[in-house]
């Protein structure tokens, strides 16, 4: 099998991952990978908006590192990318990163449903037992959608997030999914089949059988992403990812380079 790149890695600077870089390079070289990309947290503009991204001052030193990576494993092609958080009115703010440096991609993600809430945050879990699951996941998938409709990511990151924790909506959510799924094939954006939902409560890969079996008949594009925290996780269960897309009809992911996409099969 040849493996699909692993898009989605991150770096020590997010203050909650361990391992150098190169460390995560090498693995995926041990793995058999040819292309990998580093796709940390991004800053926003405040940096204590969080204690889980880099601070703004941080992101050269981010980009030197990466490209230290590049230089150092010449037989591995490694991308520079950002993982973004979409917040509405945040678009300014996006595009300003983007201008900042030659990314390859950017993967838009919603982690937030309200601007002191990040659903997947540990820290903030007795939340959920103050909300309606089907509120947050339409709250989740409104925005998600509205980031796909920016045009300003090339692939959406972990898709249906609000399940980490196990909390699930008991009513049918087929017309949240199908409304998203229409504005990332409008607007070009890829989903991330990302396997970190098998080390979560949820046990289950972003996204679901489901979301994917609608993504692929809408027309909807992919990449895969094992989201690592640690080089032990680069390319963590991507047996089961590439199963998971094969058995919805799946036969060709995306690649990036300076942001212009590339199909390979896998």
């Amino acid at each position: 099998m040849s493996l699909p790149p692993d898009y989605h890695l991150h770096t020590p600077l997010c203050r909650h991952a361990t391992g150098a870089p190169a460390e995560y390079a090498r693995r995926a070289v041990e793995l058999g990978f040819q292309e990998i990309g580093f796709s940390d947290h991004s800053p926003m503009p405040r940096d204590d908006f969080d204690n889980w991204r880099m601070r703004l001052d941080q992101l050269d030193e981010y980009v030197e590192t990466v490209r230290r990576v590049q230089r150092d494993f010449p037989r591995l092609t490694v991308r520079l990318a950002l993982e973004v958080d979409y917040l509405p009115g945040g678009e300014d703010w996006i595009r300003d990163l983007a201008a900042r440096h030659p990314w390859d991609y950017f993967i838009g993600s919603v982690h937030y449903v309200s601007d002191d809430w990040a659903i997947d945050d540990p820290q903030k879990l007795s939340e959920w037992n103050n909300r309606d699951a089907r509120e947050v996941w339409t709250l989740y998938f409104e925005r998600l959608t509205r980031a796909a409709e920016t045009g300003l990511f090339e692939i959406i990151g972990h898709a249906d997030l609000p399940k980490k924790f196990g909390h699930r909506p008991s009513q049918d959510c087929a017309p949240l999914y199908e409304t998203f799924l229409e504005a990332a094939r409008k607007h070009g954006c890829a989903l991330d089949i990302n396997t970190a939902g098998l080390r979560k409560d949820c046990r289950e890969i972003y996204p679901s059988r489901e979301i994917l079996r609608l993504a692929f008949q809408t027309g909807v594009a992919i990449t895969f992403g094992s989201d690592a925290h640690a080089p032990e996780e680069v390319g963590m269960n991507f047996a089961e990812a590439v199963q998971l897309a094969r058995g919805v009809g799946y036969t060709h992911c995306l690649r990036f380079a300076k942001r212009q996409r590339g199909s390979v099969r896998f």
